[in-house]
């Protein structure tokens, strides 16, 4: 029979249903049976599946070179290693009580509801959560080198005439970045800070400075690639969460509500810009102290600005009440005495506007003032403050020599 044939004689044959044996019959009952056997097998696997998801991880440097720098770190690709899971929730000392408060210190706004505006603040401000014992995570670090390091990321600021929010939110990335990292060598900790302020400049600056630039300040200590790769890893680290309300927002949002007049403008500064640089300068020397992070960055402004103004301009611009900060007033007293011997001017910038100068970081004898300070509370040993104790965190050329 032809094959022409033999399809002709199978499609002719009637449909019958070939009887189905007991096992491949499903009921219902079956097929619940074996729905729920089979989520059982899927948990069971995505519990004991191997994750196959990499990250960047620092392996190791190279030893100093002969002309006693730091030559570019080695940054490689590794497995997935479970995240440094430390709880740290003794240790915190925010204040929630006053978290949600109601009426809004926030005045009517012809542009949204004040209370929602305000309540989405707060609750970005508990999202970005930050500690002071992050340097337990890290056998070689000591609290006085993270102080070197933002100091000298203030002098950079400086130099390139970055915006304080810039600083302060490089500031931010570092300190919750080592929160997620385990024993990072102190020879690390430039490369940390200026990818921190890199990635903070991309953020703020509307003309933010090449990267060649960043590398250009380092002195050779990291390379552009170095900053490039170490952006992958805090990004990753991060979550790319990369918006919290810092210490100079705080500030800036006080100051405007204290001499808010005009609603319609509220959006435009109405405050003196030689009070808020006081009370920012204040705000320099207390971040430098790793202590400041038992505070919330709310907290830490409203306390600044208590010892510049009085209790009822705080209770006004923040609805925060003296037993809310009391405790971050008078840890700040030491910090206040010794920022007032040191007059804050209001500096010039080229090609920045006169209503924007209060706004560009600058940079003063901070490590002086910060030793000065514990000196005052604690007994400091001699030299701690060194430069040269932290492995190589090199001071950035002055604004006069820098073209």
């Amino acid at each position: 029979m032809s094959r022409r044939s033999r399809l002709q004689a199978k499609q002719q044959q009637p449909l019958s249903c070939q009887e189905e044996s007991p096992q491949e019959l499903q009921t219902p009952e079956h097929l619940q049976t074996r729905k729920r056997r089979t989520a059982e097998e899927i948990k069971k696997r995505e519990d004991g599946k191997i994750a196959k998801k990499h990250q960047y991880e620092i392996k190791s440097c190279w030893p100093p070179t002969i002309t006693g720098g730091i030559s570019p770190c080695i940054i490689i690709e590794t497995p997935h290693k479970e995240s440094v899971t430390t709880d740290f929730s003794r240790f915190k000392k925010y204040r929630f009580r006053n978290l949600f408060i109601n009426p809004s210190p926030l005045p009517e706004l012809n542009w949204g509801n004040s209370k929602d505006v305000w309540l989405n603040i707060l609750k970005k401000e508990n999202r970005y959560a930050h500690c002071k014992h992050f340097t337990s995570l890290h056998s070689s670090l000591q609290p006085h080198m993270r102080s070197i390091l933002l100091d000298w990321l203030l002098e950079v600021c400086e130099v390139y005439a970055l915006h304080r929010e810039t600083f302060y939110l490089a500031q931010d990335f570092f300190d919750r970045f080592m929160l997620t990292q385990k024993n990072i060598n102190k020879s690390m900790l430039q490369l940390i800070g200026i990818t921190s302020l890199f990635i903070a400049s991309k953020l703020e600056e509307i003309y933010a400075p090449k990267i060649q630039e960043f590398a250009y300040v380092t002195d050779g200590a990291c390379s552009e690639d170095d900053i490039v790769r170490m952006e992958l890893i805090m990004l990753k680290a991060l979550k790319w969460e990369l918006c919290p309300v810092t210490i100079v927002s705080w500030l800036n949002l006080y100051l405007q509500v204290d001499a808010l007049k005009d609603v319609p403008k509220v959006l435009l500064p109405q405050y003196s810009q030689e009070k808020f640089i006081q009370i920012a300068q204040l705000l320099d020397l207390c971040i430098l102290d790793v202590n400041s992070l038992d505070f919330q960055y709310r907290t830490l402004a409203a306390a600044a600005l208590c010892h510049y103004t009085s209790m009822e301009v705080v209770k006004k611009a923040s609805g925060l009440d003296w037993e809310s900060i009391s405790e971050c007033v008078e840890w700040m007293v030491p910090f206040v005495n010794v920022a007032k011997k040191v007059p804050a001017t209001l500096k010039n910038f080229k090609k920045v506007a006169a209503e924007d100068q209060h706004n560009i970081q600058t940079h003063t004898n901070y490590l002086d003032m910060l030793e000065e300070v514990n000196s005052g509370v604690a007994s400091t040993a001699p030299g701690e403050l060194s430069p040269v104790s932290t492995g190589g965190i090199i001071t950035p050329p002055k604004s006069t020599e820098k073209k």
